[in-house]
């Protein structure tokens, strides 16, 4: 049986993680923590979650209950999962992070940590997304450079981070399905007399409107035809259990660094 806490357990991830978590044999909840002086430190997190007492009082902050969990799923800010990831690394607990918005200075400080414990890391848990992404590689290499590749993605008026995870992964894997080098051909935004769009530019578009739970669109683009490949969530509880699956599927697996086809068996 592997203990689980839940971090952020208070907001709208952390509490479906939290409801969710009893349809799992083999995990049990055990711990659920918020931020230091959050408003519903102390009380029940199961009436927080809308399952009834469960005996679990929302904890202030990961120290006061790492001896009492196995595992760590994080899907909360990045200085928090920064902060986290570190006594997570210090007491040898192993982390579920959905965190996103991380830059590449943050994941290189990070790397150390996250490979020194078993820690599946994605920007998207969910199954349609991750076997989207095998797809998209796919049709990439058979278009080739004859078609204009475009992303446009959509979130709720809440999200801090822009473009979104996997806005962001799929840009990636489609670059290097085509042999090109994101940070030199991505393009974020448009405005104003910009000329006409390059051959090899990779377009990611950001849509930031009322409670979207997630949209994500691939527009491959070519003279007379259109493909598009769209992937829409319609609740978090798609992300919450993927994070559920990867806690089960890091049971016994050694320190490093895992993502989802890891977990899905994708590679």
């Amino acid at each position: 049986m592997i203990r689980i806490g839940v971090a952020g357990a208070a907001g709208k991830m952390g509490a479906r993680i939290v409801a969710l978590s009893r349809e799992y044999d083999g995990l049990e909840l055990a711990a659920a923590f918020e931020r230091s002086g959050h408003d519903r430190i102390g009380r029940d997190i199961g009436s927080i979650a809308g399952l009834g007492e469960t005996g679990i009082s929302l904890a202030d902050g990961m120290e006061a209950v790492i001896s009492q969990v196995d595992l760590i799923i994080d899907f909360t800010s990045i200085e928090s999962t920064r902060q986290n990831l570190k006594l997570a690394a210090k007491h040898g607990k192993a982390m579920v992070i959905g965190t996103t918005g991380f830059s590449k200075e943050d994941l290189s400080e990070m790397d150390p940590l996250l490979k020194s414990i078993p820690c599946v890391m994605a920007s998207n848990m969910s199954l349609g997304v991750n076997l989207l992404l095998k797809v998209l590689e796919d049709v990439a290499k058979v278009l080739g450079d004859d078609y204009d590749i475009e992303i446009v993605e959509a979130h709720h008026r809440l999200k801090k981070d822009a473009p979104s995870g996997t806005a962001v992964k799929m840009a990636q894997v489609l670059a290097k399905a085509v042999n090109r080098d994101l940070e030199e051909v991505g393009v974020y935004a448009r405005h104003g007399i910009i000329g006409a769009r390059t051959k090899k530019e990779i377009g990611i578009q950001t849509v930031r409107a009322g409670d979207i739970v997630g949209e994500h669109t691939v527009m491959f683009g070519g003279l007379g035809e259109r493909i598009e490949i769209t992937h829409k969530a319609s609740s978090r509880d798609t992300f919450a259990r993927g994070a559920l699956k990867a806690a089960l599927w890091l049971a016994g697996k050694p320190a490093g660094l895992y993502d989802m086809p890891d977990v899905l068996g994708l590679r």
